[in-house]
């Protein structure tokens, strides 16, 4: 069969449009139909429902007008009865559809500038989809382009395929940039949107500088190092935490390169920062000791439970702890996941005798003792009048200067204390209306109810509203800042495990949930543990 000249200029046309603008030919040619349908609509009608079909071998091109089989019609522009349309096909049913051929047309002026704007948009989506796909698995990787112009701080770059844009909070202070500079960045989002593809690079995401010691380290390549966490102050200071799995693998020394090669080219990609490389450990106060460098530290306090450490240095070395505006122990605290605090030897020697004088007094207070008995029971770790009414009296007595009778009326007078104490606050409770059913959970104590009537909580129900945050607290980071608010219960030192817990039984006793929603949970939970194990 002969193929037409117009033909085949349909067909060199597609295969143009596929090759300039790298989208499949399938895909133009599938444009194109949906175009000619349009026009072929704009001709007989906007409700016929018309198919146009291309052979991608010879160009060929057939019009055809789909009805609908049906046996009462409504529109006979879209529908046919079902016994002319068994003339045409025996086996035709209702719900079928019949083809019937139509002419070929030749366009008008507006038809054809119709379908034109068909066929850019169809090949102008293509192109997006095409970009999108290629970009959104490559998140999380370094690409370079070129800066194609700078809008209002942004800079905009061209990868070839798309455009990217580096967004003034994720360029490195102080750097310019000048169309037809190379550029570095890493891709750490790709959205689709209505315009076409966004990708979103970054030049100060902690992920780059990683990225980079991934290119310059082989090391870290093929897995014998692991870079556990990065900190960066952009353009100034970061501190990366390195481990290697084989111990004849030095990471430090390695990340460094010989005379420093490694290191300093990815601080020259970045413009100067300086960065320190630590020595990752799975020991907290290690992992944060190290972290500090290269300021020395005396001793450090763990509170696991908050997720805070107490760092204790040297007079000469605080200012070097903290460093210039607070950025050592912040990109500390950041490589680490831990809230430090850092006090002066000579601080933390005032904290540590104020608070012994207050445990003093407490016990000279609440005992009804000399001076010398409360600083006695302080000086032996007694922190409370709960510990010395409850501990076995042989600690007591084993104290120097005490005896049996005296750990006795020791004991003894900080029971009666206790009770008379535990009397006032339930005075005090029931005061506030806090109800009697409260006292039934578990871990709640007298005190805590009046703190928990004092900030409006009188029943069951207001108790199982709370949620861990209200009672216990909660802190938020906020640009290397970190902010603690107190919760309901801080000042009693109950664990979020704990405050839960507490929750939880008040919801049980409410009614808001069952025995058997807590077994329900606890089954997910063994499930997706055994999933990820």
């Amino acid at each position: 069969m002969a193929v037409s000249a117009n033909r085949l200029e349909l067909l060199q046309i597609a295969d143009a449009v596929a090759r300039e603008k790298t989208i499949d030919r399938e895909i133009v040619i599938e444009a194109m139909a949906d175009a000619i349908q349009k026009a072929a609509r704009s001709r007989y009608g906007q409700e016929t429902n018309i198919r146009c079909d291309i052979n991608t071998k010879t160009g060929e091109m057939k019009l055809q007008r789909l009805l609908e089989v049906v046996e009462d019609v409504e529109d006979p522009a879209t529908q046919i009865y079902l016994e002319l349309a068994r003339d045409k096909n025996p086996d035709a049913e209702p719900g079928d559809f019949i083809a019937e051929q139509l002419p070929p047309m030749d366009f008008g002026r507006i038809a054809a500038q119709s379908a034109k704007q068909v066929i850019v948009q169809k090949v102008r989506e293509a192109e997006r989809d095409m970009q999108y796909d290629e970009y959104k698995d490559r998140v999380g990787e370094i690409i370079n382009g070129q800066v194609k112009r700078v809008e209002y701080g942004n800079v905009i770059v061209d990868l070839g395929k798309g455009e990217a844009i580096i967004r003034r909070d994720e360029q490195i202070p102080r750097e310019l940039y000048r169309p037809g500079d190379r550029v570095r960045a890493y891709v750490y989002d790709v959205r689709r949107e209505p315009r076409g593809p966004q990708i979103f690079l970054s030049r100060t995401h902690p992920q780059f500088m990683a990225k980079l010691f991934t290119m310059e380290v082989p090391e870290i390549y093929d897995g014998i190092i692991t870079l556990k966490s990065v900190a960066r102050d952009p353009g100034s200071r970061a501190k990366i935490a390195v481990v290697s799995s084989d111990s004849s693998v030095d990471p430090v020394g390695a990340c460094v390169g010989m005379r420093g090669s490694r290191v300093q080219a990815v601080v020259g990609e970045l413009q100067g920062e300086k960065i320190d490389i630590i020595p990752w450990s799975p020991d907290a106060a290690s992992f944060i000791v190290n972290a500090l460098q290269p300021a020395e530290v005396a001793k450090v306090v763990l509170d696991e439970d908050a997720e805070r450490i107490e760092v204790v240095v040297p007079d000469d070395q605080l200012s070097l702890a903290i460093g210039r505006r607070g950025q050592n122990v912040r990109l500390a605290s950041q490589l680490t996941g831990w809230d430090i605090d850092i006090l002066t030897e000579e601080e933390e020697s005032e904290r540590r005798q104020k608070e012994f004088n207050e445990r003093s007094e407490i016990f000279m207070e609440a005992l009804n003792v000399d001076e010398m008995v409360g600083q006695l029971l302080a000086s032996e770790g007694f922190a409370t009048v709960e510990e010395v009414a409850y501990v076995d009296a042989e600690e007591v007595s084993s104290i120097e200067g005490f005896d049996e009778d005296t750990a006795e009326e020791l004991q003894s007078r900080a029971r009666e204390f206790l009770e008379r104490r535990e009397a006032e606050f339930d005075a005090k409770r029931v005061e506030l209306g806090v109800a009697d059913e409260l006292k039934q959970i578990p871990g709640l104590t007298t005190e805590m109810l009046v703190a928990l009537g004092e900030d409006g909580t009188k029943t069951i129900e207001d108790f199982a509203g709370y949620a861990v945050d209200d009672l216990c607290g909660w802190t938020e980071r906020s640009k290397g800042e970190t902010k603690r608010f107190e919760g309901t219960l801080s000042k009693f030192d109950v664990s979020r495990a704990d405050a839960e817990q507490m929750v939880l039984n008040a919801r049980l006793k409410a009614g808001w949930i069952t025995e058997e929603d807590l077994a329900g949970d606890e089954e997910a939970e063994e499930e997706i543990e055994a999933e990820t194990a």
